[in-house]
């Protein structure tokens, strides 16, 4: 099983959008048996929310649900949990470094480090650019899934 945990400030807009992207994916390529997907925050002030309302709109527009959802904290336990940690951007990459002290197997990235445009998600809580972020996080969910698919 590959184990994926997408990381972001809050974790109510960005990584929770990635983690349903992937599942949706996922499960629409009868792949859902081979991946636990999961999402946290690097902060702790979104704690036990939901998905921010305008990200939950822009998933819903793609068929894809999020009910239920409450963002978490990332856990030091999450380092030896998970095989891949993506971050959005690079103020998330320094914090998963001081957290799991400099990554030393090497499983912390960026999304978009998957593409031929590695670079940072802007984080639309900011920008308001939500169908920006969404198209995003679908390409490196797209290049993830392209990578991780031959590793089961």
């Amino acid at each position: 099983m590959i184990k994926i945990l997408f990381v972001c400030h809050g974790s109510i807009c960005r990584s929770p959008m990635a983690k349903y992207v992937l599942q949706d994916m996922v499960e629409k390529r009868g792949l859902a048996h081979r991946y636990r997907i999961d999402c946290a925050a690097m902060t702790y002030e979104e704690i036990g929310n939901p998905v921010y309302p305008p990200v939950r709109q822009v998933l819903n527009q793609h068929g894809i649900s999020c009910d239920g959802y409450a963002a978490r904290h990332v856990r030091e336990e999450d380092y030896t949990d998970f095989d891949y940690i993506i971050g959005m951007d690079a103020e998330n990459m320094r914090d998963l470094a001081r957290t799991f002290g400099n990554d030393p197997a090497g499983k912390c990235c960026r999304l978009l480090d998957f593409t031929d445009d590695p670079r940072d998600i802007a984080d639309p809580w900011y920008t308001r650019r939500f169908n920006y972020c969404y198209e995003d996080v679908k390409r490196g969910c797209e290049e993830l899934l392209r990578k991780t698919e031959g590793e089961n």
